[in-house]
């Protein structure tokens, strides 16, 4: 099956290409290289330099692919809060731009992915499909928003879909082979990896006065690996069943942010300093995942996802890097 990954020189992208590969998938990759790096593109794929909001150049990338998998959204939450512009224009009007190529292409099937932060502030725990959906944040609205484009496109011109609700995705490829790092990194993994390498100064808490065992937040991290196969397994069921589907990839454990931290500086046999600073505002206390329907429905099982694993992948990413640095 030939398959094209939208933003499939960024982080995640990167290890959802790898994964079509090993599978024999015919890839290639569309990305305008905002937040991917050529060194994420692998020689066994093509490559097509363009942009979700160049309609033609996007119809064109469609011609003959049977798939696509959507990874091309903006996803700063704060940002997302001070620049709603931005996100409308790329994470909405791109997506009305890739349906409509898509339905012109012929394109039968699109893996979204799509984010918890669809769910907004947890009315039970763990978190399951059945949630109510409220995002409390711009770029949760606009992924939220996005499914509902999908579901209008399958019933009105059959492009099946698989929205997926990531949870923290974190770690690197467990083999190695994904070199680039993830640009101005947000999320708590890889800023405690830029703190550790000496990319940063120090790791910023937010929040030590929460309703958990150490007062820090608690979150349900998911391995990139994981995800990849995720992506993989979601495409094999909306193409034998003729169905979309929603479902959540999360590990289904939660860790706190100290206990993140805790680990990271044994791994990586670093300091790691940190402070603690003030709340922000919309952060739950506890956030974690089931993802039940997904080992059902697809028989995805995480493999990757512990602790140990996801802080000592991405030590050897940022390590090499900050090898490389030195040598330069």
């Amino acid at each position: 099956m030939n398959i094209l990954i939208i933003g499939g020189a960024g982080y995640i992208g990167s290890h959802v290409a790898r994964e079509f590969l090993d599978r024999g998938y015919k890839v290639t990759v569309f990305d305008n290289l905002s937040s991917g790096l050529r060194e994420n593109l692998f020689p066994e794929a093509s490559f097509i330099h363009g942009d979700i909001l160049l309609y033609q150049k996007l119809k064109e990338a469609m011609e003959g692919q049977e798939a696509a998998v959507y990874l091309a959204a903006f996803k700063a939450v704060g940002e997302s809060m001070i620049k709603p512009e931005k996100y409308s224009l790329n994470n909405i009007t791109g997506t009305v731009n890739l349906l409509n190529a898509a339905s012109e292409a012929g394109l039968k099937y699109i893996i979204f992915s799509s984010s918890a932060a669809v769910y907004g502030e947890p009315a039970y725990l763990p978190i399951d499909e059945k949630h109510p959906v409220n995002p409390e944040n711009y770029y949760g609205f606009t992924k939220l928003e996005i499914e509902k484009f999908l579901g209008w496109y399958d019933r009105l011109k059959g492009i099946r879909y698989a929205s997926l609700r990531y949870f923290n995705a974190a770690g690197y490829d467990v083999k190695g082979r994904i070199t680039g790092l993830e640009q101005n990194p947000a999320n708590l993994i890889p800023v405690i990896m830029e703190a550790a390498s000496g990319m940063r100064s120090e790791l910023a808490i937010f929040g030590d006065d929460y309703d958990t065992p150490d007062g820090t937040c608690i979150r349900d991290y998911i391995h990139v690996n994981d995800l990849a196969t995720g992506h993989a397994l979601a495409l094999d069921y909306i193409a034998k069943n003729n169905k979309s589907l929603t479902v959540n990839l999360g590990s289904e454990t939660g860790s706190s942010v100290m206990e993140v931290l805790q680990t990271a500086r044994r791994v990586t046999g670093k300091p790691i300093p940190s402070r603690m600073a003030g709340r922000r505002p919309g952060d739950p206390a506890r956030l974690t995942a089931s993802a039940k329907l997904a080992r059902e429905l697809l028989g995805w099982q995480p493999q990757y996802s512990d602790m140990e694993t996801l802080i000592n992948t991405s030590w050897k990413a940022y390590a090499r890097e900050a090898g490389n640095s030195c040598t330069r």
